[in-house]
């Protein structure tokens, strides 16, 4: 069918001053072919005429409209054409991965699924050359073809957002499509980490909406299409540094709505790891910019209870503001303590390993403004009736820089924890927080015995106390049970009953 079609048009010669007609070059036989009065030698090794190739050859024009195999024969390789056509056939390769292939069916189509892909790599091959510039026309029609193959719509999500734990993670989806999907993805990092790639002329079509549509496919289900896509959009940031604030605002946009509306984001995890080394690059002074990402961004990210998938990527992004600028750690702190989770058992585990980490990057000086709160919330912890929680509370005494904070504001902090330790060690029914609750008061009157045994004289004081008011409510209830036992509510008792008459205004409404 393909030699039918080639003999009824005209054969043409390759000129250096004339555009590359691939379709016009008649088969040849003998495998060389006359380019600018130079011979292409072709040999069994490299001849581009394998058996599977003839048949996608003869083939192409019956699978493909008219309008897709364009003046370049897309299934040539580069090799076999000058360096001048190179970018012509480039495009034509180019429109030819314009047609998108239905996968749910894995038997369908499959030659021109293998001649889909071929494309592709010759493509992706081309691209990892580096050996022009690219022209306007070969990005232009880039962006078309990847837009078309990757910028498409999910289907809804009908799993429950109910069934699992803060961190299990559903089983992954993998999409079918991704034989073709992961070439396209390859060919668009190639492109963006390619030398030839002018970035004035980039920005016209790597455009906001294209930014915004690839942000949308971060709802992937699929983690393999996640991962290509943290790594592409990490190379867009840092390549188009005029389209940085717009990628920060999207960013934010999608996380507000995950945290306030949706509550479902498939991509958060990978979204913020971009966002870690996005933020480590921030220039000091810090702007108000990025502070207020942090406050009204980062923090509330700790409300979902999905934290346990992402709580990596956000403890890094968090820990990244505060080394750059010291003074957040007060706020930092204040905003972990308003998101404190008083009903999830397994959040607070979370919340107290970012605490560690968060009070590892805080020095004394920034610390004083929320000690009191912050340690009155860990001793809550160390008194938890789930053993998890308070094993994590009192390992933070493992921590040296923990314990030097520790030392330089005893004063304040010891008279919060040492209660809590004594309470444990009268009622805690778990031996290993028995065990952990024993070791850090011993670390405790090591430090300061002193200031030790003053804290638990003052506490058995409160102790006591507590006691005589208890009691002392307990005979005032005994007394109110008593009396009412003798002079019981219900008796012969006439009562009044007046009745309500209704406003003029509720009467004409009735």
């Amino acid at each position: 069918m393909w030699k039918q079609f080639l003999s009824k048009l005209p054969h043409k010669s390759f000129h250096s001053d004339a555009s590359l007609d691939l379709t016009h070059l008649p088969p040849g036989n003998n495998g060389t072919g006359s380019v600018n009065g130079n011979s292409i030698h072709r040999t069994s090794s490299d001849n581009v005429v394998s058996s599977r190739s003839t048949t996608m050859k003869r083939t192409a024009s019956a699978i493909f409209p008219s309008s897709v195999v364009t003046s370049a024969e897309p299934l040539l390789l580069f090799k076999d054409v000058p360096n001048a056509e190179k970018q012509n056939l480039f495009i034509s390769k180019l429109n030819f991965c314009c047609h998108v292939f239905d996968f749910s069916d894995p038997n369908k189509n499959s030659p021109e699924k293998d001649m889909k892909r071929q494309v592709l790599l010759d493509l992706i091959g081309y691209v990892d050359a580096g050996t022009s510039r690219f022209t306007e026309p070969v990005i232009s029609a880039s962006c078309k073809m990847i837009a078309i193959n990757l910028f498409r719509a999910f289907p809804p999500n009908t799993r429950s957002s109910n069934g699992g734990g803060e961190t299990e993670e559903e089983v992954p989806v993998f999409d079918p499509a991704w034989t073709h999907l992961q070439l396209v993805y390859d060919l668009l990092l190639k492109f963006m980490e390619s030398s030839s790639l002018d970035g004035k002329i980039g920005k016209k079509y790597i455009d906001h909406s294209f930014i915004m549509r690839l942000l949308d496919l971060f709802d992937s289900e699929d983690p393999r299409e996640r991962d290509c896509l943290k790594t592409i959009l990490h190379r867009i940031y840092g390549k188009f540094m005029v389209h940085r604030p717009f990628i920060r605002k999207a960013v934010s946009n999608i996380f507000c709505r995950f945290v306030f509306e949706t509550d479902r984001h498939n991509g958060i995890a990978e979204i913020l790891e971009v966002f870690g080394s996005v933020i480590s690059g921030f220039a000091l002074p810090l702007k108000e910019e990025h502070k207020l990402l942090l406050w009204r961004v980062l923090m509330p990210l700790h409300k979902p209870k999905t934290l346990g998938i992402y709580l990596q990527q956000l403890t890094y992004c968090v820990t990244q503001f505060i080394e750059k600028e010291p003074k957040l750690a007060s706020s930092v702190i204040e905003g972990l303590l308003r998101y404190w989770p008083v009903t999830s058992s397994q959040k607070e585990v979370m919340f107290l390993s970012e605490l560690e980490e968060i009070l590892e990057a805080t020095n004394t000086a920034e610390l004083q403004g929320c000690m009191i709160p912050l340690f009155h919330r860990i001793g809550f912890c160390i008194n938890s009736s789930h053993f998890q929680v308070a094993e994590r509370a009192l390992s933070l005494w493992n921590n040296n820089h923990v314990i030097n904070l520790m030392a330089q504001n005893r004063q304040a902090i010891m008279p919060l924890i040492l209660p809590a330790l004594e309470r444990n060690l009268q009622s805690h029914w778990n031996q290993a927080v028995l065990n952990l609750t024993q070791n850090v008061k011993k670390m405790f009157s090591e430090m300061d015995e002193e200031l030790v045994l003053a804290c638990k004289k003052k506490f058995e004081e409160e102790e006591k106390k507590q006691k005589t008011m208890e009691e002392k409510r307990r005979l005032i209830w005994e007394h109110m049970e008593t009396s009412a036992a003798f002079h019981p509510v219900t008796r012969n008792t006439t009562l009044l009953v007046v009745p309500v008459v209704a406003p003029p205004i509720a009467a004409a409404l009735t």
